[in-house]
């Protein structure tokens, strides 16, 4: 790759996340919440900089409490916080969260007016794009304006500058006011992408429309079941322009799908689950690193499945994310890349 002043940055949303303290129990029955920080970009982040890699995060904080959490937790995690904006007409956003291992994570969003979504086309300027080796770019950050169209400059300066643009999908289904519009504006932002990440679900949403052949079992949940072809699916992202899309499936690793019509599976590594909420952000992670690294995208999937496996054996997401050490040394125990 280039050589640039930093290795990545991350677009998109950011947030304090309160835990349950109760896990195992009802949502109704939580009796207190540990606070974390969270937000998809902002796990990455950190993930990334726990492994050594010089590593920014591009949000919007509020002037308040929330915001000074956050941005204290990312400085002294070491991730760059320079370019993070103050947005004084708006709030940082929180998520409230429940814990009901195996299969039952339930999860609310506060936000309305979220500073996240405010970052602007200026904000992209000041954060200088053209000195990263990678902008990872995120879903829900294309939701609304501005954070839309920001995202989708901050692709533009990176192809100019010939800087790989990573897109998480990042379906986050009450973010948006119709589910076909997550689908018609990832397709859109797409042909700028060289490595798109999502899960089955993430995918068939993003080609969903008014035409095709993926349903929603329940529009009224705001996590609804999604339903379709996918492979079909998976044909038309790659049909795109994408050169790579990676489909994490959890503990079963992930599938490795290029241009050109091949598929490689990557295993997992198989552990006992606590709480799956960030895995597909560390897994993010260790992937990144990877191709950092110089990595193929083989070992730095297993090198994002590692940084997954960790992460669900714990109880949150980016201030649990894994250190180096722990990552090398977990795979070595288990067989080695």
């Amino acid at each position: 790759m280039a050589d640039r002043k930093y290795d990545v940055i991350t677009m998109g949303r950011s947030s304090i996340d309160l835990y349950s303290q109760d896990i195992g129990s009802p949502f109704n029955d939580i009796k207190g919440f540990d606070a974390f920080v969270g937000g998809s970009p902002l796990n990455i982040a950190v993930g990334c900089a726990r492994l050594g890699v010089n590593a920014s995060l591009l949000t919007g904080v509020g002037n308040d409490k929330v915001g000074e959490f956050i941005v204290n937790f990312l400085n002294n995690e070491g991730v760059n916080t320079h370019c993070i904006p103050t947005k004084n007409q708006s709030r940082s956003s929180a998520v409230v969260l429940g814990i009901e291992p195996p299969n039952k994570f339930p999860l609310v969003y506060y936000r309305d007016n979220a500073a996240d979504s405010q970052v602007s086309i200026d904000d992209v300027i000041d954060a200088q794009i053209e000195d990263y080796k990678i902008l990872l770019i995120n879903g829900t950050a294309l939701n609304i304006e501005p954070s839309r169209s920001a995202t989708f400059f901050a692709t533009e300066i990176a192809e100019k500058n010939d800087i790989d643009v990573v897109l998480d999908l990042d379906f986050r289904a009450d973010q948006w006011h119709d589910y076909r519009a997550f689908g018609l504006t990832v397709r859109a932002i797409l042909p700028k992408v060289k490595i798109a990440i999502g899960t089955e679900e993430e995918i068939l949403a993003a080609t969903m429309s008014s035409a095709s052949q993926v349903t929603i079992k329940d529009q009224q949940i705001s996590a609804p079941e999604i339903t379709g072809d996918i492979d079909a699916s998976i044909e038309q992202l790659l049909s795109s322009g994408i050169e790579v899309l990676v489909v994490k499936r959890g503990e079963e690793g992930a599938s490795i799908y290029k241009a050109d019509g091949s598929r490689e599976d990557v295993p997992g590594f198989p552990v006992e689950v606590l709480n799956v909420l960030g895995a597909g952000d560390a897994f993010a992670s260790g992937f990144l690193y990877g191709i950092l690294q110089g990595w193929d995208l083989y070992k730095s999937c297993r090198m994002g499945n590692a940084s997954g496996a960790q992460v669900v054996t714990r109880k949150g997401c980016a201030n649990f994310m894994p250190y180096l050490e722990e990552s090398l040394e977990f795979i070595k125990q288990r067989g080695g890349f």
